[in-house]
């Protein structure tokens, strides 16, 4: 059976999504030690506008979202990301929308920063995964890039220090990949980095991205019978009650929260680059 969530009774006004993410690429080329999307994994894969359209038209009338972040994987290996700016906005005119990125394939999208100049409340964030000196040299064209975005239309992107701070979000890689047994859901959620990010995918809503891209896991791997309550998760489906999507949007912590940790499990993030044959371009 699948882990159940409470139901209450449903508010007079539209609940409110702080943060709503959508995976447009399952890809990366980075590969980063307990990547809580699972993109250290060598996933694939790409979502058409047409499933993101069609989504995101079956929740735009019935919540509103605080934050939209188009982000993987490595959005950039979408060859359409800059119409996903205009598709969120069709759906959500008011709300922010931020692209989440590494950087390093932004060359590939030079109509970009005129989409986002044309929309104040539009941004892109870059996040920088390592001090390294032979990471910090691949970002200097990205920087020069973005120098050249910001005198030509004006776009300055946020740079965000992703390697500061960085928790194990489970133990082991692939077949080996564990949950956490803390046994203390509450306290897992509280430490969560991701206890306000809720997915878009199959046009459902999924609590955070741990638990929407696990199945996506357990299709490529062997994985432990550890993960089966966790693979029971029910995300919320476009057909659900007012009631029922008032509770999920209120829901802070619940059992499958459990999978993670009850406390914060810093480690020192290895270079996440690809060896050299494994850099080309990620199938999409």
């Amino acid at each position: 059976m699948g882990l159940k969530r409470p139901v209450s009774e449903p508010s007079p006004d539209r609940p409110v999504f702080r943060k709503l993410e959508l995976h447009v690429a399952h890809g990366c080329n980075l590969s980063c030690e307990s990547c809580s999307h699972y993109s250290n994994h060598a996933h694939a894969g790409i979502v058409s506008l047409e499933d993101a359209d069609r989504w995101m038209g079956l929740w735009s009338r019935r919540a509103s979202v605080t934050r939209f972040s188009l982000l993987g994987g490595e959005p950039t290996i979408h060859p359409e990301l800059p119409r996903f700016v205009g598709l969120v906005r069709k759906h959500w005119p008011r709300t922010n929308i931020e692209i989440v990125s590494n950087g390093f394939f932004l060359h590939r999208h030079p109509s970009l920063p005129a989409v986002l100049a044309a929309d104040p409340d539009a941004r892109l964030v870059i996040s920088v995964h390592h001090m390294a000196q032979e990471y910090q040299e691949k970002l200097k064209p990205v920087f020069a890039l973005l120098q050249e975005w910001r005198r030509d239309h004006g776009v300055v992107a946020t740079i965000r220090p992703a390697h500061k701070n960085w928790t194990r979000r489970y133990e082991g890689f692939g077949d080996t990949m564990l949950p956490f047994e803390d046994a203390d859901p509450r306290a897992s959620w509280q430490t969560c980095p991701a206890r306000h990010c809720k997915q878009l995918l199959d046009g459902r809503i999924w609590k955070c991205e741990p638990l929407a891209y696990l199945p996506m896991q357990k299709a490529k791997y062997r994985l432990s019978e550890k993960w089966d309550p966790y693979l029971g998760y029910q995300p919320l489906e476009p057909d659900c009650s007012p009631a029922e999507l008032q509770a999920f949007a209120a829901l802070e912590d619940e059992v499958a929260c459990g999978m993670c940790p009850a406390k914060e499990r810093l480690f020192e993030l290895p270079v996440p680059l690809r060896p050299p044959r494994s850099r080309a371009i990620p199938a999409i």
